[in-house]
């Protein structure tokens, strides 16, 4: 439960901070920062469980050390690089396999005629899911670095305007 209410919480503080325009440099590098530390945290005690496959967990955390690797190379060099679409369905579809993960039993769902939802299945095909999306979001990230680097470096070896 705390999980989810954490996750929520997530949600509705990246939304108001857009529609109220009070994203900040601080808030771009740390919110997705937080997101990670707490999925990463409940990826390794659900591998711990059996629930999902180690490898699964080891790539999605060396793509954020990367990301977060390529965050601190940038923010060096004066560039701040926000999290992208993708990253941010990463993140979404990683909070929602991971809470259905840790139901992981199957429940029926109340006041339909259907089959029971089988959660663990569930919650490793959205985790999949993300792990793909994790992989694409991570070329945009480094496609945007280098793109910026690129920028940033014409503009310093630019001869000064008179």
């Amino acid at each position: 439960m705390l999980y989810l209410l954490a996750a929520a919480g997530d949600g509705l503080d990246g939304y108001l901070a857009r529609s109220r325009g009070q994203v900040s440099v601080l808030g771009q590098f740390l919110d997705p920062l937080a997101d990670k530390l707490m999925v990463t945290a409940t990826l390794v005690y659900l591998v711990a469980m059996g629930r999902v496959p180690a490898w699964v967990v080891v790539l999605l955390i060396a793509r954020d050390v990367a990301i977060t690797g390529l965050r601190s190379i940038a923010a060096a060099e004066g560039l701040v690089i926000a999290a992208s679409e993708g990253g941010k369905v990463k993140t979404a579809l990683q909070f929602a396999g991971t809470i259905m993960l840790m139901v992981h039993f199957r429940y029926p769902l109340l006041g339909l005629d259907i089959p029971p939802i089988d959660f663990h299945a569930a919650g490793v095909v959205i985790l999949y899911m993300s792990l793909a999306m994790s992989l694409l979001s991570a070329v945009e990230y480094f496609r945007f670095f280098f793109k910026a680097v690129a920028v940033h470096d014409r503009a310093r070896a630019a001869p000064p305007a008179p």
